[in-house]
């Protein structure tokens, strides 16, 4: 069965992987840059789009990376970022997402001025101005903050630390992010102690820029769902073929069904997957593994959930898959359990199907 746009549009998408500072409004970035003095590439929002696509395809990591010194650029302040994350969240309810983990550093907002409480803070009342402003649309959607501390820099008990103090407001979990190979979780063995001692919920990037030894680093410090994660593939002896033989990494992670949050485009522009045809989340899947669809920067990528679920139509996933990975998703999230059924229940109704 052939999907539609439209009824790709409407089907209820969850989101566990989405970066704020990849998924500015092209707009909003030109408008905001103009008013610090900025300079951009382009001031035309459609051109500056594409310009930034084009970075992201061009498997140079260095121009990939220039995109973000442009976005972080202009959220140094708290008006800022409320109103990057209350248009993030109007965007993503407007394309069909009902709950969204969004993820950013606080650490890489402190430029002008701000302390880290204050970054949370600003963040999140847009956040709520989004949910609002949505449900005034007629959009139902929910989304909690996902606090990252960046791999390369020293700051990562701190964030651990933030992102605890602020779980009963804002936060569903914490993240490290940035460069993956040379940085591994394992460097950061104190803000994981205090986590678990707290009982806070844990991913990690790791399986992107790295192999399957990353993601063994992450599931040792205690990461209940993987960042990505396509490259524990090369922990599977004959991948691909009728008989795999699985090694230690990918038989806990498949055991234990953590959820991976593939990012099928972004997972090509990063060279972790050759192609959306050939994206090793495919077979993954049909091995059994928790796979989830996110967008990781939609931005950068140039991508949204129902392009995603699009091009995977394209690469012959059915409704019912996207309904697997949708309802993996939800299972996956930071949410207490509760609310994760209650959020399942929705997936369930929105796609009408009968299990």
């Amino acid at each position: 069965m052939t999907l539609t746009p439209d009824e790709i549009l409407a089907l209820p998408k969850v989101l566990l992987h989405d970066h704020l500072d990849g998924g500015l409004r092209a707009s909003t970035l030109i408008e905001l840059a103009a008013e610090i003095g900025h300079e951009l590439p382009s001031t035309d929002p459609h051109e500056l789009a594409a310009m930034f696509r084009a970075q992201a395809e061009s498997g140079d990591l260095v121009r990939y990376l220039e995109v973000f010194a442009h976005t972080t650029a202009v959220m140094q302040t708290a008006p800022n970022l409320s109103r990057i994350a209350r248009e993030a969240v109007l965007d993503l309810a407007a394309d069909g997402v009902i709950y969204a983990e969004l993820r950013y550093a606080p650490e890489l907002h402190v430029a002008g001025g701000l302390g880290l409480q204050e970054v949370v803070e600003a963040v999140q009342a847009g956040v709520e101005e989004g949910v609002a402003a949505a449900l005034e649309a007629g959009y139902a959607i929910r989304a909690g903050a996902l606090l990252c501390a960046m791999r390369h820099l020293d700051r990562s008990e701190e964030i651990a630390a933030l992102a605890i103090v602020n779980r009963d407001r804002c936060c569903v979990g914490f993240d490290i992010a940035g460069p993956e190979d040379g940085f591994p979780p394992t460097r950061f063995g104190p803000a994981f102690v205090a986590l678990r001692a707290a009982h806070f919920p844990v991913t990690v990037h790791a399986g992107e820029a790295a192999g399957a030894e990353s993601v063994g680093d992450a599931l040792f410090v205690g990461a209940r769902r993987i960042g990505h994660g396509v490259r524990i593939h090369e922990d599977i002896e004959g991948f691909g073929t009728e008989e795999p033989v699985l090694g230690l990494i990918a038989r806990h992670a498949l055991d234990q069904q953590i959820p991976l949050e593939c990012s099928p485009t972004s997972n090509v522009h990063t060279a972790a997957a050759p192609s959306i045809a050939e994206h090793p989340m495919h077979e993954l899947r049909n091995l059994g593994f928790a796979v989830t669809v996110n967008t990781d920067n939609r931005l950068v990528s140039g991508v949204s959930m129902s392009s995603e679920f699009a091009a995977l139509v394209d690469a012959g996933w059915t409704v019912e898959d996207l309904f697997e990975a949708t309802l993996t998703a939800a299972w996956g999230s930071f949410l207490p359990y509760d609310e994760r059924a209650d959020l399942a229940e929705l997936v369930i109704e929105g796609y009408g199907i009968d299990l």
